[in-house]
């Protein structure tokens, strides 16, 4: 069943008619693949600057982690490469099994999860350790395209369309804010607008703005670590002095600041970085700080760009050109989760946000955000193949 538009058109939210429905596919964007390769290279390189330091402190060296580091890039660009074969259609009809076994996931972390800097996020099974609530992200966003899709007969109607919804991403928010309140908040932050995309009505996503800001100020009340980054978050933007700087709530910050200040138009140069020996996990949550310390603004401005250009691309081209609504919210959905994980990621190393804890998706030092990144980018990958009005050029087979 395809959705009508008052055009006549079918299937995408922006149009496409039965012709381009009917057509064979085609290859997959080329430009997202550019710039995602262009990702992976950079964040090798920041990793390596950034790690040197971490290594000693645990008895190894750099090239070794930065060596486990390419592997995992390369099992993600496979990854990538894999699910962008299959149909997305296919992968949405194994949505809602997959979101409930993502559930059982988040369970059993805060039963068996690992402690690691007072938080249990991830489990270790047979050696590997991996985050369920990336697994968890994921399955949402494609449920809710899929119910959205599904409903668009009915979109308006409370009981049948918003409220079933509802239940998914208050559940999934819920289980994963117990965990990682910054990733559910952005996660509640995708839903929100792919229901805007997929038509919902304003008024009942207004409820659900409020529903999730009420839940988010409890859970952030209910913990003191919480409070504190936003307390410090808070005092740095309204009063900003040495004292509170150099305060150990705001330390995280004052490096950051430092590494960006040191960088200057051109950067200290590659390797040179200074800060990665006092920023806590210049590798992963401050590596755009160490970006912008070596590269200097121009270094990390190309950076934002590239994420911008994937932006851009998915959602203007991909999702507007999909072949129905379940790949326009697919699309988008995938577009959000890639580009604004690196733009949260490089806001707390500015101090525009206070700290999250999100890495930049290809570039911050990981293992399953990275995998499922290169997920998404499939996915995206795949939806691009059936995308019509646009001229070969910008594909490959």
């Amino acid at each position: 069943m395809h959705y009508t538009t008052p055009n006549n058109k079918v299937g995408s939210i922006f149009g496409t008619t039965q012709e381009e429905l009917d057509a064979p596919a085609q290859g997959s964007d080329r430009i997202i693949l550019v710039c995602v390769f262009m990702l992976m290279m950079f964040g090798a390189m920041a990793v390596y600057s950034s790690i040197a330091y971490f290594a000693q402190m645990h008895g190894t060296t750099a090239g070794s982690l930065v060596s486990g580091h390419i592997v995992k890039l390369g099992i993600a660009f496979i990854a990538m490469l894999f699910v962008s074969k299959i149909n997305y259609n296919v992968l949405a009809r194994f949505s809602r099994i997959a979101l409930v076994f993502s559930w059982l996931l988040l369970i059993a972390v805060m039963i068996y999860g690992d402690m690691v800097f007072g938080a249990r996020r991830s489990l270790s099974i047979a050696g590997f350790s991996f985050q369920p609530s990336a697994f968890a992200t994921i399955a949402l966003i494609i449920h809710v395209a899929v119910l959205l899709h599904e409903k668009q007969s009915y979109i308006k109607d409370f009981k049948r369309a918003f409220l079933p919804i509802l239940v998914w991403v208050s559940i999934t928010c819920f289980l994963i804010a117990l965990e990682d309140f910054s990733s559910a908040a952005l996660l509640m932050a995708i839903c929100i607008f792919l229901m805007f995309v997929g038509r919902i009505s304003v008024v009942q996503i207004f409820g659900l703005i409020l529903i999730g800001l009420i839940g988010g100020s409890t859970l952030v009340m209910s913990s003191a670590e919480r409070q504190s980054r936003v307390t410090q978050y808070i005092t740095q933007i309204s009063d900003i002095n040495s004292e509170n700087l150099e305060s150990a709530s705001g330390y995280q910050a004052q490096q950051a600041q430092i590494a960006i200040a040191k960088g200057q138009l051109i950067g200290v140069g590659i390797g040179k970085s200074t800060q990665r020996d006092f920023l806590p996990a210049p590798y992963n949550d401050f590596i755009f700080a160490i970006i912008a310390e070596e590269y200097g603004i121009f270094g990390a401005f190309a950076l934002i760009l590239v994420f911008v250009v994937i932006l851009f691309r998915g959602i203007a081209v991909i999702a507007r050109h999909a072949p129905d609504v379940l790949g326009t919210l697919m699309a988008v959905g995938a577009t959000l989760m890639i580009t604004l994980y690196g733009f949260v990621n490089a806001a707390v190393a500015t101090g525009l946000f206070p700290v999250t804890g999100l890495p930049m998706p290809f570039i911050s030092y990981g293992g399953t955000s990275m995998l499922f990144a290169g997920v998404m980018v499939g996915i995206l990958l795949n939806i691009s193949k059936y995308n019509r009005q646009i001229k070969n050029r910008f594909y490959i087979g």
